[in-house]
């Protein structure tokens, strides 16, 4: 091969397929699966991924960067998560408000590691496209479900918060098996029987 050749040679596929991403996004999850947030970095995803630890280098400048990018997969799979339900649950509006909160808990039980991850309070890039887009639409959701409950000279977002605060607490109890606690002296109440406490305080939109 000439040197002339050598130059006109196309750039490594990895680095345009998006598999070496994606690897490295993959060998992130493993680790907080494993070992929790602490222990992430750009070098063991590099190994765990097959990789040379220089390669992350190609898509992320510094850990927030990979970060950020499975914080993006969190909120793409938890967009997902609540959209299934959405699109399987009846037109009422207290349904679709029990759909979404479903929809929560699935990717809560189905992602416990990206569920923690995406709500532990660690670095990401607001300005990330691919993580601005599903983290405001998991958002958006919440707030298009809730809608058309919010009472009459009510704050929309008090209504959402309150929504969000239920299911996130319930997910998380769960999640952290707090709700076998003995002391709880009880059965641990299913999510939808919580949420039809919750409707019942909200006006009938019909």
């Amino acid at each position: 091969m000439t040197d002339e050749d050598r130059m006109t040679v196309t750039p490594p596929r990895r680095k345009r397929d998006g598999s070496l991403r994606k690897a490295l996004v993959d060998a992130g999850v493993a680790l907080l699966r494993e070992r929790g947030p602490d222990k992430l970095s750009l070098r063991e995803c590099a190994a765990k991924a097959g990789v040379s630890h220089a390669a992350p280098g190609y898509h992320f400048k510094n850990i927030t960067g990979l970060s950020t990018a499975i914080a993006g997969r969190g909120f793409a799979l938890f967009c997902q998560a609540m959209e299934q339900r959405l699109d399987a649950s009846p037109p009422a509006a207290t349904e679709r408000l029990s759909a979404i909160c479903q929809g929560y808990l699935d990717f809560a039980t189905g992602h416990p590691e990206l569920f923690l991850f995406i709500f532990s309070g660690q670095k990401f890039k607001e300005d990330d496209e691919e993580f601005a887009v599903h983290a405001s639409r998991a958002y958006a959701i919440l707030r298009e479900t809730c809608a058309p409950l919010i009472p009459e000279g009510t704050d929309p977002e008090e209504i959402e918060i309150l929504v969000w605060s239920l299911v996130h607490g319930y997910a998380h109890l769960a999640m952290t098996r707090k709700k076998e606690n003995p002391g709880l002296g009880r059965g641990w109440p299913e999510l939808g029987t919580l949420v039809t406490h919750l409707q019942k305080a909200l006006p009938d939109p019909g």
